[in-house]
């Protein structure tokens, strides 16, 4: 569901999300949004809910009127590889595809944690691409996009 980030437990997921990329990232190649930044009016944001539990998140900001950016998609510990992530990166691309976005592009960390995402990305046909919008190439991330059917 589109969620307008004013709850508590969005807000905590939120920070641990923040947190967890401060402890496998340098600080200069952290990209992921705080709670102010995901507010932003070029952004939609989607929680997951499952019987009361946040289980997952993501984001879609807008970057011109054909190219969207992914942006800080977590699944609860708890819950991680029980298709939370899938289940959710699927809604972001169809609301994408809706939206008339031609293609989602994403930065996400070069590190061995970051490997379930990035084969998460593969499986739903994101190939590795160069640094776009306003990223630089940076030896800790990776970039990567999907052109989406018109």
């Amino acid at each position: 569901m589109v969620d307008d980030l004013t709850g508590e437990e969005i807000a905590k997921f939120l920070e641990e999300h923040v947190q967890e990329m401060l402890s496998t990232t340098p600080l200069e190649s952290k990209h992921a949004l705080d709670l102010d930044g995901l507010r932003r009016p070029e952004i939609t944001f989607w929680s997951v809910w499952d019987d009361g539990t946040l289980v997952g998140c993501g984001a879609l900001k807008r970057l011109d009127a054909e190219h969207a950016e992914l942006k800080s998609m977590r699944t609860a510990t708890s819950r991680k590889r029980g298709g939370v992530g899938s289940f959710l990166l699927n809604h972001i691309i169809a609301e994408a595809t809706r939206g008339g976005f031609a293609r989602i592009s994403l930065e996400t960390g070069s590190a061995p944690f970051f490997l379930p995402a990035r084969k998460l990305y593969e499986k739903f046909g994101f190939a590795y691409c160069e640094p776009f919008a306003d990223y630089r190439p940076d030896p800790n991330s990776v970039f990567m996009t999907l052109a989406l059917p018109r």
